[in-house]
């Protein structure tokens, strides 16, 4: 699970628990001017196949880390981390290292509209 957090122009990504292990990943901080969209998307889970390229897939359960999800266009890859798709929080970005984050937040309709309303 990620956490959410706007410090001023800022957001910070921090993955929580045994997700930091499994991501290879703790923190991802983005300028909130790179973040282009944001949905909760539940569905997106059915569409996380692809390449892993660093981190964990137990197929069921959990899919967190760095991907190259094969419905891409963009040669750029995803950070990924989710357990529970029903929270399910979908980011698109630009001019960043992963092209989306898809990840699962404790409160996805929360999050949703925190980054909407922190620009």
């Amino acid at each position: 699970m990620v956490e959410v957090t706007v410090h001023h122009d800022t957001v910070v990504f921090t993955v929580r628990g045994l997700h930091k292990v499994l991501a290879f990943k703790s923190e991802l901080t983005v300028p909130r001017s790179h973040i282009i969209g944001v949905r909760h998307d539940p569905t997106a889970a059915q569409r996380l196949e692809g390449l892993r390229a660093g981190g964990t897939s137990v197929p069921g359960l959990v899919k967190a880390g760095t991907f190259y999800l094969d419905h891409q266009a963009s040669h750029k890859p995803m950070f990924v981390d989710v357990g529970n798709a029903a929270n399910l929080l979908v980011i698109d970005l630009r001019d960043e290292e992963y092209q989306q984050l898809i990840i699962e937040v404790e409160d996805p309709v929360a999050a949703e509209a925190l980054l909407a309303t922190s620009g």
